[in-house]
């Protein structure tokens, strides 16, 4: 489910959120309500003792953790990379703006 929620969310507020900061605001809300939520779901099923629980009461998981934290990084990576994306659009259609950023820098 996290992994979902950074592939439908992350670049797309990227893209269309001009403020970065509000587009990874935005993203880590996202990703930590769908992170809760699915550990609830997952912790409720060890809890409950079914067959083929998610997690073991004897060892913490901590692959699931690990996982889950590269997830939440990726998802940072794919804003930035939505902005970007963004940011070479605008370039590439005003050939003013890049004329000014040069001089500007001159």
């Amino acid at each position: 489910m996290i992994a979902v929620v950074t592939v439908l969310t992350a670049f797309p507020l990227g893209y269309f959120v001009r403020s970065r900061l509000a587009a990874n605001t935005t993203y880590a809300v996202a990703y930590l309500w769908a992170f809760i939520y699915q550990t609830l779901y997952l912790t409720l099923d060890t809890i409950n003792q079914s067959n083929d629980p998610a997690f073991t009461p004897e060892k913490f998981p901590l692959a699931y953790g690990l996982v889950a934290s590269s997830i939440f990084g990726a998802g940072f990576g794919l804003v930035a990379l939505g902005h970007f994306v963004r940011d070479r659009r605008i370039a590439r259609s005003e050939p003013s703006a890049v004329n000014r950023y040069e001089e500007a820098a001159s």
